[in-house]
């Protein structure tokens, strides 16, 4: 662990510590897989859902689904974030892995809100996109469901700026 940078290897206690609370904190079963509720409460829902929280945009890179899920990721994390940190320096890397993080984030709103849009908009002939907020409202168990957890689209724009720096 000595040989690993500050910012990549404080990145991976923080996985790897909330991945444990979240564990201890425990879940609940649904459809065979296991619900965490920290999960609940940290991962990105989408953001017509009730649960929605503008600072899910940042801690849902540190929760995870299972532990195989946290495993390939924080072992990316360490198999390149470490090379992309001393190249880019420990600021740039730490702007740069919050960037893409989040970045994913809004990527996965903006998809999950096209998913929402043609799904209602094909049950509902006469939908239109001022009745979104409604129907959204009505629906909100449903959308709770949409959680989106892990560390992955920041590890993507450190695997990314890897084949960049190192083709």
């Amino acid at each position: 662990m000595r040989s690993i940078p500050f910012a990549t290897k404080n990145l991976l206690i923080i996985n790897i510590i909330l991945f444990l609370a979240t564990v201890v904190y425990g879940g609940s079963e649904l459809a065979g897989e296991t619900q965490y509720r920290l999960n609940d409460l940290l991962g990105l829902h989408f953001f017509l859902a009730p649960d929605f929280r503008i600072y899910q945009l940042f801690t849902y890179m540190f929760m995870h689904g299972s532990f195989q899920h946290l495993f390939f990721n924080m072992f990316a994390l360490w198999m390149f974030g470490g090379i992309v940190e001393e190249t880019f320096g420990r600021n740039k890397f730490i702007f740069f892995y919050f960037v893409c993080g989040i970045g994913a984030g809004l990527f996965q709103e903006a998809a999950q809100f096209g998913e929402f849009y043609f799904a209602v908009k094909n049950q509902l002939p006469d939908f239109s996109f001022a009745d979104i907020a409604k129907v959204a409202h009505n629906s909100g168990n449903v959308l709770n469901l949409w959680t989106t957890v892990g560390a992955s689209g920041a590890i993507y724009g450190i695997l990314l700026a890897f084949g960049m720096l190192y083709p």
